[in-house]
């Protein structure tokens, strides 16, 4: 058998491990090992396998990830975001659909603080679909603004997903971050829309609340919710202004979280112990893919995987629209049954060499690609965001109700997807001031 095809039978392999449930590490790290092991001997293969890990965490660019995670577990464990959603529903619950425009834009601003979509949707979902429930919003439509807005997590910066995507593919992961501003805005103001557009013409669907707030109320409220555009501006201030690169922006913004919540007396011991469990967790998982993702990759490069897809690219005549087609369908079909993160580093060895072949700013295609894992978030069978409201509701709503209330979210997030397309300087522009 020939490398191309050992590499293809092995990626068949990896995928039935992960389809009989093995945990994605474990498929990739196993998958990796035999295959290292057939092409170069077993010698070979336990000299990368005990080599790799201690490699790949000297990488200084990473340590922005449990930073990020800390000071999301801190921001919301320390209670800088308990207020969000009370802010939004008193300055938005007039319009049509204001408790729901509300959650979509109080899921941005918590987004901008945790960088994580299965956080945002989690949080969002406990402060509001019980306020929407109340005020008798269709079900369908509380869940699923709530489920789709926690997706603007892996968009606006900090996001987990942009530092691993600059990692792998060695792009500045500070202009990544700036890069999901404008793409997360457009989505969260086309959310709204949307909604607004929705509950005017089924007003059934979210009766306006019999409560009026004084403008006095709403300006007292603001007082509550200024450290979360304070983290924000510390994050993103830094990385714009060049002070700070990502990774000291991330620790910098940890650092700003823990003495800002102290300040507030929300971070007791409790509280800082629990943010610090949640970051090992959830960085240890992380981690533990990313490591078993550079061992499939350096299997892949003895293979000739890489350049054999460069020279397809190249063969075939893709063009750069066909290659980001022959992406975006890729990843469709795969977010119905992955988590993003092992979608992300299972593809980009595979999808890197196609898009260099192709001439493709790798910026772009960043934004491109957390975006569609955004859509995989959503998608059934395995949309996680949709499972995260599930056990937050517990039996007040169906599964079925929340995915119904999903398509036309799904819809909307495809639409941001052409526009990306059809308009790179969305992605670029800011960016490109940085230069």
């Amino acid at each position: 058998m020939d490398s191309i095809s050992l590499a293809f039978l092995c990626l068949a392999g990896m995928i039935a491990l992960m389809a009989i449930r093995m945990p994605i590490a474990v498929a990739l790290g196993l998958t990796s090992f035999v295959g290292i092991w057939v092409l170069k001997g077993l010698d070979t293969s336990l000299r990368v396998v005990g080599s790799t890990p201690f490699e790949f965490s000297a990488s200084w660019n990473l340590s922005a990830i449990p930073m990020f995670l800390l000071m999301g577990g801190i921001a919301f464990r320390g209670g800088l975001t308990s207020s969000l959603f009370d802010a939004a529903r008193l300055w938005l619950a007039r319009l049509p659909g204001g408790l729901a425009v509300a959650a979509n834009f109080a899921s941005a601003m918590f987004a901008a603080a945790s960088g994580s979509s299965v956080a945002t949707a989690a949080a969002m979902g406990r402060l509001a679909i019980p306020e929407m429930l109340r005020f008798r919003y269709d079900p369908a439509l509380a869940t699923g603004t709530v489920a789709a807005a926690g997706t603007l997590g892996s968009m606006i910066p900090p996001s987990i997903a942009f530092v691993i995507f600059g990692w792998y593919t060695e792009t500045p992961i500070g202009k990544l971050l700036i890069a999901g501003i404008l793409p997360g805005m457009l989505n969260a103001a086309l959310f709204a829309a949307f909604i607004i557009t929705y509950c005017v013409l089924k007003p059934d669907a979210a009766p306006p609340p019999d409560d009026r707030p004084t403008l006095r109320e709403k300006f007292a409220v603001l007082g509550k919710v200024w450290p979360i555009p304070a983290l924000i501006l510390c994050v993103i201030g830094g990385i714009y202004s060049g002070l700070t690169t990502a990774t000291e922006a991330a620790a910098f913004g940890a650092f700003c979280a823990i003495v800002i919540a102290g300040l507030r007396g929300g971070l007791n011991r409790q509280a800082f112990r629990d943010s610090l469990i949640d970051t090992l967790h959830s960085g240890a998982s992380i981690f533990l893919i990313a490591v078993s993702a550079v061992l499939l990759t350096r299997f892949l490069a003895l293979a000739g995987l890489p350049q054999f897809m460069g020279d397809m690219v190249n063969t075939l005549e893709l063009g750069p629209l066909g290659v980001i087609v022959f992406m975006a369908v890729i990843y469709l079909i795969l977010g119905c049954f992955l988590d993003p993160i092992g979608i992300m580093l299972i593809t980009l060895p595979i999808l890197l060499p196609m898009w260099k072949a192709a001439g493709l700013d790798l910026i772009w295609m960043g934004v491109l690609v957390v975006m569609l894992l955004e859509i995989g978030l959503l998608t059934p069978p395995v949309g996680l965001n949709a499972f995260v409201i599930k056990s937050v509701v517990g039996d007040a709503v169906s599964l079925s109700t929340i995915f119904r209330g999903l398509l036309w979210f799904i819809a909307i997030d495809i639409v941001v997807v052409i526009l990306l397309i059809a308009f790179p300087q969305i992605s670029l522009y800011l960016p490109n001031l940085l230069e």
